[in-house]
């Protein structure tokens, strides 16, 4: 029973708010794959911060490290300033990230979100190629800023910046069609006519999976047409891999799978592993033509978030054991989800590693599953141009044991609502 006062949000905060009317209670505590509200209930967390909680939350691995940093008067804002603490982050990069994949990139602290990330490779490849237009997908998400906004697909957030975004370009996304139409056929073939009114791109931008699209995912032989396609007319190529990175495909990267090597990377959410606000823009050595301060940001050097970010690499990444375990763990899911998708009519699955998603015909139904299955104890989202899918995203580090007990309250759930006693008002 949720007694908790919501009243000062209600009257004090911006009506922007959004995921706590979704979840109307006030949490107070959080560890590994939990969170517990002020009346004492606990629910299981298949949201994970948007994806910014891979480790999960207060994870000791990294906890431990951050509070001792703190204690000894480490540097907390930093600017762009050498520190120890984005020394000692920087050569576990190269050596647990970089080096086994034999990836030649340099790195840029932008501000610390995923847009900040964005607008940064887009300035990147502009200033690069001296071209102007940056072509992105239908139903992709990129952030809420405005270049950021100019290549997301979602007409109700586009809206939202109130003055025209130009200098983008939209490509139907793996699958888009009906299955039968060449993907690329129109890319290419605008892109080679000189008389087709195309100008030739600065860059590509793509999602390997589109988490907020709906949980869209790229097959790997459309990836590397996609990077085949960039490299012959000298587009660049940029996976946004802010919420699909950090391992939540399975592999450090999404791409990884499709064997290709983008010409620039973003990462944010997870890359801080605590949840810290932190953000990093990867590219090619020979990419690195920015001028000093260039493209810059007061909260660019948030050194504790560089501290666990460090950590969470060097405890998850020096071997191959949280891959095979996201993996194995994404397989259960996917069984499960493929399991409920062969006996109601009208639910379909797809996902990938641990990003998972059921996807509702009747898309009235997916909100409700998700208000059903928070008040049995689950938090889980909706993603999807008419929020029509149920999207999990639990932390990597869930137990075998939670991931079942979570599983079984969202079967609970789907079973509730499309049984037609889950009608709500």
């Amino acid at each position: 029973m949720i007694t908790a006062d919501t009243s000062i949000f209600e009257s004090l905060e911006s009506n922007v708010r959004g995921y706590c009317r979704n979840w109307p209670t006030v949490f107070t505590k959080a560890k590994g794959s939990w969170l517990r509200d002020e009346d004492g209930n606990d629910y299981l967390d298949f949201f994970a911060g948007a994806g910014a909680l891979n480790y999960g939350h207060n994870n000791d691995v990294l906890k431990q490290p951050l509070l001792d940093y703190i204690a000894g008067d480490g540097i907390t804002h930093g600017l762009d300033m050498s520190t120890s603490a984005k020394r000692s982050l920087l050569v576990t990069l190269r050596d647990t990230i970089f080096a086994p994949r034999n990836l030649d990139y340099k790195v840029q602290f932008p501000g610390p979100t995923g847009a900040n990330a964005v607008e940064a490779a887009l300035k990147l490849a502009r200033k690069i190629t001296g071209r102007e237009t940056i072509v992105s997908f239908t139903n992709a998400f990129h952030g809420m800023t405005l270049g950021a906004l100019s290549v997301t697909g979602n007409a109700a957030k586009r809206a939202g910046a109130g003055v025209p975004l130009v200098h983008a370009a939209h490509m139907p996304y793996d699958g888009y069609f009906d299955g039968t139409t060449a993907d690329f056929q129109w890319m290419e073939k605008v892109l080679d006519d000189t008389s087709s009114g195309f100008d030739r791109p600065a860059a590509v931008i793509v999602e390997t999976v589109q988490g907020e699209g709906g949980v869209n995912v790229a097959r790997a032989e459309w990836l590397r047409h996609l990077a085949g396609l960039c490299e012959a007319r000298e587009i660049l190529l940029i996976v946004d891999d802010v919420q699909m990175g950090c391992g939540r495909t399975g592999p450090f990267f999404s791409f990884e799978l499709a064997g290709i090597t983008p010409d620039i990377v973003t990462l944010s959410k997870s890359i801080g592993g605590y949840g810290l606000p932190m953000a990093l823009v990867l590219f090619k050595s020979e990419l690195d033509q920015w001028s000093p301060g260039e493209h810059n940001g007061t909260f660019r050097g948030n050194n504790p978030a560089f501290v666990t970010a460090d950590v969470a690499l060097r405890h998850y990444w020096s071997d191959g054991a949280l891959q095979a375990s996201t993996l194995a763990k994404g397989d259960r899911v996917a069984q499960t989800l493929g399991g409920l998708a062969e006996n109601i009519p009208g639910l379909s699955t797809r996902g990938r590693g641990l990003v998972q998603g059921m996807v509702f015909e009747d898309a009235s139904q997916a909100s409700k599953v998700c208000q059903v299955a928070f008040e049995r104890g689950l938090l889980v989202e909706t993603s999807g141009s008419t929020d029509e899918v149920v999207k999990l995203l639990p932390p990597l580090t869930i137990t075998d044991q939670e991931l079942d007990h979570g599983l079984g309250i969202l079967t609970g759930a789907i079973d509730t609502v499309c049984s037609g006693m889950g009608a709500i008002a």
